[in-house]
């Protein structure tokens, strides 16, 4: 599995959220007991600025204890730094410890300087809009019983309005005892869109709707 180094350092959340840019989960393309020891080792929501990483976490934590059941073995991370690369190598071999004031007050102006050029940067990254992330949905939305209306049932979810949220085609699918369930996309962007505040708007129609199922999760 992917060494992130520490999840809680914003450098661990960073590689992970680099990891989730075109991803939905750690390995493979579904759910794994990899992305439950992420999740533990994270411990917590990612900041925004990390929208790849706090997409991919309210995802897994939607399945609740369903996590348990998830395909493969779950090994525990150790939180510990990522290995140093090359880079940081050829740093150690330039500095001479035995060096004269003159290489001191140098070495400091040049940090100085490094610093005032990566802060520069930094804000012009800051400044640059980049791609939006976006995610397809396919929601299982399941009713009371066979009476229930499921034109209006479909209706009512899609009264559901997000800012980020667009809905998509939608179809009746067999459940069990002559009861349908209703299969609808939508795409979201993920900075906006929580999968949570999502199906708790729809579980306010409780006289149409008895629960919603996430049925596929996406990156777009």
């Amino acid at each position: 599995m992917t060494n992130f180094g520490n999840l809680k350092s914003d450098v661990g959340v960073k590689a992970l959220n680099d990891h989730l840019g075109d991803k939905s989960y750690i390995e493979g393309f579904s759910p794994s007991q990899a992305d439950v020891s992420v999740f533990e080792g994270i411990g917590k929501a990612p900041a925004e600025k990390f929208a790849h990483a706090l997409r991919w976490y309210k995802h897994i934590t939607s399945f609740g204890n369903e996590k348990s059941k998830f395909p493969g073995v779950k090994k525990p991370l150790t939180n510990a730094p990522a290995p140093a690369n090359d880079d940081d190598n050829d740093d150690d071999e330039d500095v001479d410890l035995f060096g004269s004031d003159d290489d001191e007050e140098e070495s400091a102006e040049a940090a100085r300087v490094r610093e005032e050029r990566l802060a520069a940067y930094a804000a012009k990254k800051a400044a640059k809009p980049g791609p939006i992330a976006r995610s397809q949905i396919l929601l299982d939305v399941k009713p009371w019983d066979d009476e229930t209306d499921m034109k209006e049932l479909e209706k009512k979810v899609r009264t559901v309005t997000m800012d980020g949220l667009v809905w998509g085609a939608s179809k009746l699918n067999p459940l069990a005892y002559g009861i349908m369930k209703l299969s609808i996309l939508c795409t979201v962007e993920d900075a906006k869109v929580s999968v949570d505040d999502l199906t708790e708007k729809i579980q306010d129609y409780e006289d149409f709707v008895q629960s919603v199922d996430v049925a596929a999760f996406n990156k777009v």
